[in-house]
């Protein structure tokens, strides 16, 4: 059995090495994308990704219209999809489901936290 991917869609160098190093030390496989529009081309060249963590206000294409841009290609993609950002707001949550996303952790994040929630949603990693 492989190992479970995660894919991680963030502007920042910094927080998608952070939270690379939490996951792959918990056994997750990691891909990267600096902004919704690799994450996009990402999705489509790896068909193991089990989950999405999205950053919001990314340049070219933001965290929701990536998720805008999946739920509506062709194929559907329905690889679950959780936004990891700076920003709480109850609108933009609202905003983020209603486009598909399954949850919202504000950063910065705590390790067990982000931990718990990929392996609720993305299962262990095999």
């Amino acid at each position: 059995m492989s190992k479970k991917s995660v894919l991680i869609v963030d502007d920042s160098l910094t927080v998608r090495q952070q939270v690379s190093l939490t996951l792959t030390s918990a056994g997750y496989q990691i891909v990267e994308a600096s902004d919704g529009r690799e994450g996009v081309d990402a999705l489509r060249a790896h068909a193991e990704i089990a989950m999405v963590l999205c950053d919001l206000n990314m340049p070219r294409m933001n965290g929701i219209e990536f998720l805008d841009s999946i739920r509506g290609d062709a194929a559907g993609l329905p690889v679950p999809v959780v936004m990891l950002t700076t920003d709480g707001s109850p609108e933009l949550i609202a905003r983020a489901k209603r486009a598909g996303a399954k949850g919202w952790i504000v950063k910065p994040f705590q390790t067990d936290l982000l931990l718990a929630a990929v392996r609720r949603i993305a299962g262990d990693p095999g």
